[in-house]
């Protein structure tokens, strides 16, 4: 490990903005807040309602989006709409890609919401038969492409739950064929494909859901309303922090081969990764996480669970800056086991610029000391729950504190003016007089299929939860960047402005054929 000594802090330039990707006219910002191109902050336009579609709902301007309050719930549930519902009797029929791990629950949650199981894929026939017996009737395939060339016309809908390197060109894939996704998280391996998916999703008119369920979470929703509401100020610093990882990661990769399970295919399990040598244990079918070619890190894996709260309570757009300040020995193809990485957001939507530290490690490696927040900021914490949780999330405010102790922001605790312990957010007598503002869920994949079947949009449809990955993947970019490199960003051209080298980890370099 190197000397945790803190790094110092940068302020930001302003510098003129392009046009965004793809044919839209304006960069839009995750809450539909437009990017002014001077200062590249978010604010909202009074755009009134665009007249009501052909479907009968109203299509709001997504510029309105979470523009504030009660209206602004309003827009965030009614936008984007869905070009051609399916109806509450239509059986929705799904193929499911990945279904070993977490893709075996995906695939139960499609068939309990209502859908018909048409197709099963995965790269392992065993893993794929063993499916099968629960689904005899869908179709089996080891090859996602194989399987839209023969069923993809009875196919409306489609779960991606494969290791994160394939979720960009599985998606892209299906979306081009006017299929509804269910994508686990992170949404894409590469701030490119999630700015491709965005825009399928949008063009196509989909019905959209990322896969980090704490979304559909009522303590979620609340605290973002309580932060919203101004109990705790004006918040300027965040600090989130991860127990991750628990795979094996800062390591180099071993020399030599092994033999390739009989019913493993290799080759479509590297997908658009560049081949290397199947090694057992290595690589599949858990050990991915940590290399640079297949997964995204501890950031990746759970910076979507964990900053997805304070991503909506602060209406964090683009970042400006980030940097990684920190991090224990770097390997060329794999995350560090820990690290600290600083975002710093400009002003926007009345909020003021704001810095995001994200640390993570393993406390349970005896090799390291996982980076953590200082004792100065975690005191009371610590008071509160004994010692330091493995993971957690604070949002600092000029008014108060609040903190929640898990990944999915479930459960909040808030510490307001001159309080000096924190209270649990349900019991606070300040909490108690914030209204509801954001509906409530009736379950995470629930809402996709309503999406499908009606139109409402998930709370984690694709236009917000690539906006949430692309951040996040730029603190995977600034790690592989090096550390304490200060990379400045130009979100809407997905570009740094003074480290060229960093366009190489914006888009990967795939195999032929596999080509998003």
């Amino acid at each position: 490990m190197r000397s945790g000594k803190e790094s110092g802090h940068y302020e930001s330039p302003d510098r003129p903005v392009k046009r965004p990707f793809g044919n839209t006219a304006r960069a839009t910002g995750p809450h539909g807040a437009r990017i002014d191109s001077r200062s590249r902050s978010c604010y909202r336009l009074g755009t009134p309602m665009n007249p009501v579609s052909s479907f009968g709902r109203s299509n709001l301007n997504r510029r309105r989006f979470l523009s504030r309050g009660a209206a602004a719930t309003a827009a965030a549930f009614a936008f984007p709409y869905v070009g051609s519902v399916l109806g509450a009797n239509d059986r929705i029929q799904v193929g499911c890609i990945g279904v070993g791990g977490k893709g075996s629950s995906d695939t139960d949650d499609a068939a309990r919401c209502g859908g018909t199981i048409v197709g099963l894929c995965d790269v392992d026939r065993n893993t794929l038969a063993q499916k099968g017996q629960k689904y005899p009737k869908a179709q089996q395939f080891q090859d996602f492409r194989k399987m839209f060339d023969q069923i993809g016309k009875s196919i409306d809908a489609v779960t991606i739950s494969t290791p994160d390197h394939v979720h960009g060109i599985a998606a892209a894939t299906a979306m081009r064929m006017g299929k509804h996704i269910y994508c686990q998280k992170p949404l894409t391996q590469t701030v490119h494909e999630a700015r491709i998916l965005r825009q399928l999703a949008r063009d196509g008119k989909l019905a959209t859901q990322m896969g980090n369920q704490g979304s559909a979470g009522s303590g979620l929703r609340r605290a973002v309303e309580v932060i919203q509401s101004g109990i705790i100020g004006k918040v300027h610093e965040l600090h989130v922090w991860s127990n991750r990882p628990v795979w094996p990661q800062g390591l180099a990769r071993p020399e030599g081969s092994d033999p390739v399970p009989e019913s493993l295919d290799w080759d479509l399990w590297l997908g658009p990764a560049q081949f290397r040598p199947y090694k057992k244990g290595v690589y599949h079918s858990f050990a991915w996480r940590g290399w640079n070619d297949f997964g995204t890190g501890a950031l990746g894996d759970m910076a979507c669970h964990t900053v997805n709260m304070p991503f909506r309570a602060l209406k964090l757009g683009y970042p400006t800056r980030v940097v990684a300040e920190l991090t224990s020995q770097s390997f060329p193809e794999t995350f560090a086991k820990t690290s600290r990485i600083r975002f710093e957001f400009p002003e926007r939507e009345g909020l003021p610029p704001l810095k995001f530290w994200w640390y993570d490690g393993n406390p349970s490696d005896k090799d390291l000391t996982p980076l953590r927040p200082s004792a100065d900021l975690t005191r009371e914490i610590v008071t509160l729950k004994g010692s330091l949780p493995a993971s957690g999330c604070l949002l600092v405010g000029d008014k108060g504190k609040l903190f929640s102790p898990d990944d999915y922001g479930s459960q909040f605790f808030v510490m307001v003016g001159s309080e000096k312990v924190f209270q649990p957010g349900d019991a606070h007598e300040a909490v108690k007089a914030v209204p509801q503002t954001i509906p409530r869920s009736p379950g995470h994949n629930e809402e996709w299929f309503r999406m499908m079947r009606e139109g409402t949009p998930a709370y984690s449809n694709f236009d917000i939860a690539a906006y949430l990955t692309e951040i996040i993947l730029l603190g995977c970019i600034a790690v592989r960047v090096g550390e304490g490199k200060v990379m400045d960003w130009d979100g809407p051209n997905m570009r740094s402005t003074n480290l060229p080298e960093a366009a190489r980890f914006v888009k990967r370099e795939s195999r032929k054929g596999w080509e998003i």
